[in-house]
């Protein structure tokens, strides 16, 4: 099958092809036609599987006829995030852009009044995090009543990061004979009492069962001690040779620390954060996706949704404290069929942690058996280097007396919590910390 069977248009098949696409995932295939014909969808997918183009393509074509109206957006995308959002918004300017349409992003931390400014010209598609959307909403300065085409993406994370009211709120401010599409990664108890009240006879598209393992991925546990992790990261990349890596902590202060002390071993190290404004964000990856850095030091934020082209290697720096994010956070590698090796750095501390992320996946990770990687370090994770590597996996070269420091600044704020502590979202939320200017595609407008 390809595109052209889907019943895409011309001008859309020609972006499609540009983009160096020939043949639509398992998700796209049962997606765009139902899409298409005007039929409310739930796709169940996995992260990685195309789900994002399995809507953009179809809402495309459908946005084609028809005219936007002040305040009155014609179409709306909900994303739990920032940079979910973000991307989706650079999906429609891949793909739409023979199509003259026109969109805004209603994201926090961007002035208001630009986003207002767009929203009074007419949009076809607003892509919007539920917290500005609600706030808007409130100030009247947006309506939501010729909204005939609604998204919900990442349905689940929207449950975990607690905006399942918030989503029922605009559900109730569209109109009742809208299409709407659902798509998440699980289908827990509330996702599907979100289904039942408000799709309408819906298609249920599901391409894999979630949490099942996908084989284009070697997965890997390294058995490490605390102390000794930054040495065992280090010798499993050297091993690797790694060509693109993302590496992901469970805080804010490990990414930063540890970003900094791969930069001292002369790394081409970058890191994406909470504590990072929208615009460093934005520039971090965007160096990550030119190959200027080609490792990139992760919290959560960027576990979910991130489409980078080319990933070889998922390190998780700290065993993940949720097993659905383990899946999420590996998924960032073995893409579009491609193949990719994620290693999981555990600690005898991470026992729990790992049994319930084979539970959850059915699947038991073998423990990485050969090389450097099980072996006891010679110092710990912040001594000097000890011995002069080769320069692959990133690496640039080295003057001889450039080394790390010898007494870093002392770690804080890395103990895992203990079982009752609540999930913590401080790099999630969708409406702190973006203090850069809009890029210039996520204002409004695209096409020829």
């Amino acid at each position: 099958m390809n595109f052209a069977d889907l019943g895409l248009s011309d001008e859309l098949l020609r972006a499609i092809d540009e983009s160096g696409y020939n043949e639509p995932t398992a998700i796209q295939a049962g997606a765009i036609p139902s899409v298409l014909m005007m039929r409310d969808m739930i796709g169940i997918a996995q992260t990685g599987t195309g789900k994002t183009a399995s809507f953009v393509l179809p809402m495309i074509d459908i946005l084609a006829h028809g005219r936007a109206r002040a305040l009155m957006p014609r179409s709306l995308i909900l994303e739990p995030t920032r940079e979910l959002a973000a991307q989706v918004a650079e999906n429609f300017e891949k793909y739409g852009k023979y199509h003259k349409l026109s969109m805004a992003l209603l994201i926090g931390g961007v002035q208001m009044g630009d986003q207002v400014k767009a929203l009074e010209k007419g949009v076809d598609v607003l892509i919007a995090t539920p917290g500005r959307l609600m706030d808007l909403f409130e100030r009247g300065k947006i309506l939501l009543t010729g909204c005939n085409l609604l998204v919900i993406d990442e349905a689940d994370r929207m449950l975990d990061m607690g905006f399942i009211p918030d989503i029922e709120n605009i559900c109730t401010k569209l109109p009742a004979n809208r299409q709407t599409l659902l798509f998440s990664a699980t289908m827990p108890p509330p996702i599907k009492k979100l289904a039942d009240k408000f799709l309408s006879n819906p298609k249920t598209i599901e391409v894999a069962r979630p949490a099942s393992r996908n084989e284009n991925i070697e997965q890997f546990l390294v058995k490490t001690s605390e102390r000794g992790k930054r040495d065992t990261l280090r010798d499993l990349i050297e091993a690797e040779e790694v060509g693109t890596a993302i590496i992901f902590c469970n805080r804010k202060t490990t990414v930063r620390e540890l970003a900094k002390s791969l930069q001292r071993y002369g790394y081409k190290a970058g890191e994406i954060q909470g504590d990072m404004d929208q615009s460093s964000r934005t520039a971090e990856l965007d160096r990550f996706k030119a190959g200027t850095i080609n490792i990139l030091v992760a919290s959560d934020v960027a576990a979910r949704g991130l489409d980078v082209k080319g990933v070889s290697h998922v390190f998780n720096f700290d065993a993940p404290w949720h097993p659905d994010d383990y899946v999420h956070r590996i998924g960032r590698t073995g893409r579009a069929g491609a193949k990719g090796r994620a290693f999981t750095l555990v600690t005898p501390s991470d026992d729990e942690a790992v049994d319930n992320i084979q539970k959850l996946t059915g699947y038991k990770i073998p423990v990485h058996g050969g090389g450097k990687a099980d072996a006891a370090p010679a110092k710990d994770e912040e001594g000097e280097p000890r011995r002069e590597k080769s320069g692959r996996g990133g690496r640039t070269k080295r003057g001889d007396t450039e080394k790390p420091a010898a007494k870093p600044a002392k770690k804080t704020g890395d103990r895992k919590p203990t079982p009752t502590k609540p999930r913590q979202h401080d790099d999630d939320d969708p409406d702190d910390g973006w203090n850069g200017p809009m890029p210039d595609f996520l204002s409004v407008g695209f096409g020829s």
